[in-house]
């Protein structure tokens, strides 16, 4: 499919700067830019790529102003990378969805399928569960008894969602991702650790993403919540009883032990790691690789081991680079008053 720049600019609301019937047909990184690709540039390190680059058009946002001649047609809006996500969703709800189910499929005699749905080969659909209108269950994905997967969802291979969990509507789950898998309860006994039945389920709300080989565990008793518009990133494990807030997003390795209560809006970077049973609050930033040992309130920005005020923890960071030259200042100091004592002492 082919699209003008015209047609861009009127879907996105932007203002064209150059031909505005040059026409695009794919998509390229601007340092990767071809004839027939629509490129954009929002980060200021990639500019001097826009004087070169083969892209036909280019979006970029209303405040660039560039130094030299551009070949590409520009389009300038409100914020290039947002209105790139459009084009990326308009381009990807064009493609052709797959429906029907696939003879090796299994379906359970008692399990309930709505309208144009894709089950594929090997996928599996236990006793009693239900599949929403317009969801695919790629190879090998597993959707346990009495399980229930809403509208639109994306179930893509290995992706296992364990008996009586819910799943909401317009959900993607990535390749190896487990939702339900078995809270980590072990009680200790003389003879070793006695296996504490986990008998609650997994909630995912609306609109959620949730990464490859991502586990969200059920719930002890009750039930563990990921709520709607939460996003994860592959490889996080989020333990039994946690709750995470609408519209929150983790990056990779994060890890949230048990009875934890996430905000909404919370922002956590890579290897962020959360002790079990606290309460983190709405619109929390926590840096790459911090740990959260204690309550956080709302709007707060931490990092560090332990997390402190991210402000602090950059100044103190700042402090243990010169460590070593401070130790050996203080070492003199001390030696230099204890020959004063001495002196003072005769």
């Amino acid at each position: 499919m082919e699209f003008s720049a015209k047609q861009i600019a009127e879907y996105i609301q932007g203002i064209i700067v150059g031909d505005e019937n040059a026409t695009v047909h794919t998509f390229a990184k601007i340092e990767e830019g071809m004839p027939g690709a629509i490129s954009f540039l929002s980060n200021p390190k990639y500019t001097h790529y826009i004087y070169d680059t083969q892209a036909t058009i280019v979006l970029v946002n209303k405040d660039f102003v560039p130094e030299q001649e551009v070949k590409a047609t520009l389009i300038k809006v409100d914020n290039a990378y947002e209105s790139l996500a459009k084009l990326l969703t308009l381009y990807e709800m064009s493609k052709p969805k797959k429906t029907g189910i696939d003879p090796l499929a299994y379906i359970a005699p008692t399990a309930k399928l709505g309208k144009d749905v894709y089950i594929a080969p090997f996928a599996c659909v236990g006793d009693g569960a239900e599949i929403g209108d317009n969801t695919a269950l790629h190879p090998h994905a597993t959707v346990g008894s009495h399980a229930k997967v809403g509208n639109n969802c994306i179930l893509y291979p290995h992706a296992t969602i364990y008996h009586d969990c819910l799943v909401g509507n317009n959900c993607t789950l990535h390749a190896g991702c487990v939702i339900g898998a078995d809270g980590f309860g072990f009680a200790p006994s003389p003879e070793g650790y006695e296996k504490i039945p986990q008998i609650g389920i997994a909630i995912i709300e609306d609109d959620v993403e949730i990464g490859a080989n991502t586990c969200v565990d059920r719930a002890t008793m009750g039930a563990t919540i990921v709520h709607k518009g939460v996003k994860l990133d592959n490889l996080i494990q989020i333990a039994h009883n946690v709750e995470v807030g609408s519209h929150t997003v983790m990056a990779s390795q994060v890890g949230i032990a048990g009875s934890t209560k996430v905000g909404e809006w919370c922002m956590f970077g890579g290897q962020v790691g959360l002790a079990g049973h606290i309460k983190i609050g709405d619109k929390v930033g926590i840096g790459a690789q911090a740990g959260v040992p204690g309550n956080v309130k709302s709007n707060e920005q931490i990092l560090g081991t332990p997390a402190i005020d991210a402000k602090n923890f950059m100044k103190s960071s700042a402090v243990y680079k010169k460590l070593p030259e401070i130790y050996t200042t203080l070492n003199a100091m001390q030696k230099e008053i204890e020959e004063l004592k001495k002196q003072l002492n005769k």
